[in-house]
């Protein structure tokens, strides 16, 4: 990226070329120019989601998947959060004929784990009372 300033395109603060997303809202910046910028990768644009605070330290293990799909849900998830994730087999099910099948462990930069949790965690909203008749 050249030297020009960002701005977000939400609130129209300007951003030095440093920054990535908008302190105020959190959208990603855009350049000052107005000339749309080079069509980004796939993989560009996923780096851009990630926060670099949570980029930091040996991965941890924060989540389990009981299958493919559903730990890329996970992943995908977590990177709506700016969370970088790993994913990678279980162990004890690496057989041969089933490897798009079993469980996934669900792995973060160590700055990232507590965020992650967090991120991943749900509470059921209390009962609803029933209706007064």
């Amino acid at each position: 990226m050249t030297g020009e300033a960002l701005v977000c395109p939400t609130c129209s603060r300007a951003h030095p070329p440093s920054e990535r997303f908008c302190e105020a809202c959190g959208m990603p910046l855009v350049l000052a120019s107005g000339v749309p910028p080079p069509e980004a990768s796939e993989r560009q644009q996923t780096a851009r989601k990630i926060k670099p605070e949570y980029a930091e330290g040996p991965l941890v293990k924060v989540a389990r998947a009981e299958s493919q799909p559903e730990a890329e849900f996970i992943a995908g998830l977590l990177l709506e959060e700016g969370i970088p994730s790993m994913l990678r087999r279980a162990g004890g099910f690496d057989v041969a004929e089933f490897l798009a099948a079993g469980p996934r462990d669900v792995l973060v930069p160590e700055s990232g784990a507590e965020a992650a949790r967090e991120a991943l965690s749900w509470e059921r909203p209390p009962e609803a009372a029933p209706p007064a008749g």
